[in-house]
């Protein structure tokens, strides 16, 4: 458990109990929690990667078919703060272009560079159209600037505010506000719009489904039944994990959020060619 994680949880359990919750009630509740690194430009963490910057790749690797977004310094960033396998050095750069739809999970993709690797810079756009006034207007909105990490509790989004009981799950604990609402107050606090997370639980402005991950991976079957993808891909949830997440913030995309997720199998065989990718907008 990370440090983040058993401080906010254990400050939600005493919160709890002072509100007169059973420790059966708050053990159920502490259990769904998540520990998650969220990333932004102008927090007071340590510096974990950038957005933007120039793109560096081994000269043997094919250029990407989507955008570049951000490269993460796996040394820098804490596996065990974001819950994750993750190498514990190189570097993992991201790519989305959240205008494209994503019936296949094919809106990006993730590149992991060993550390120690030749890299030469590539041309950042190379088959993006640069000169069509579209794509460029987008991707001039990209944006740039280091990453400081904070880490964080994640929970399902059934915690935000805006959040319908009527979309509860038969296995979570019983809906209670009250509990709700002191959970939601024991996190750090530090907000999604505009960042990018790593690990933790998928995140949308609007809840059209309990987890997007369940969107992923029928997208991922959907592109294995059509030949588009090779190799196992799971139906059950439990297999998989939020990669990333990025709450893109870009003019009149302010609703969209790029989910890069990942079977935990293929996460720890290091098999980032198997990430999955989706975009979720609500305009």
């Amino acid at each position: 458990m990370s440090s983040a994680l058993r401080d906010q949880v254990g400050a939600f359990r005493a919160k709890a109990a002072a509100h007169g919750f059973s420790a059966d009630e708050v053990q159920r509740w502490a259990e769904l929690a998540r520990p998650v690194l969220r990333l932004t430009l102008h927090g007071g963490g340590p510096v974990v990667g950038r957005f933007g910057g120039p793109l560096l790749l081994p000269a043997d690797v094919p250029d990407p078919g989507h955008p570049y977004v951000a490269t993460l310094d796996l040394t820098a960033l804490s596996a065990e703060d974001a819950g994750l396998p993750l190498p514990s050095d190189g570097h993992l750069l991201l790519f989305a272009f959240p205008e494209h739809d994503s019936w296949y999970a094919d809106v990006g993709s993730a590149v992991f560079v060993p550390a120690g690797a030749a890299v030469v810079e590539r041309d950042r756009d190379f088959s993006w159209h640069s000169s069509e006034d579209d794509y460029r207007e987008l991707l001039d909105q990209y944006p740039q600037g280091e990453l400081h990490a904070t880490a964080d509790v994640s929970l399902p989004h059934f915690c935000d505010e805006s959040f319908s009981h009527d979309l509860w799950k038969p296995e979570w604990p019983p809906y209670e506000p009250e509990l709700v609402e002191l959970f939601r107050t024991a996190r750090a606090g530090t907000g999604d719009r505009g960042t990018l997370q790593v690990g933790g639980y998928a995140s949308e402005e609007v809840v059209d489904v309990h987890d997007p991950i369940t969107s992923v991976i029928a997208q991922a079957r959907r592109a294995l039944q059509k030949g588009k993808v090779t190799g196992p891909v799971s139906e059950d949830a439990a297999d998989w994990v939020l990669l990333a997440d990025w709450h893109t913030d870009i003019d009149g995309w302010e609703g969209a959020t790029v989910h890069w997720a990942v079977q935990r199998d293929d996460l720890v065989a290091r098999r980032f060619d198997r990430v999955f990718t989706t975009r979720y907008w609500n305009p």
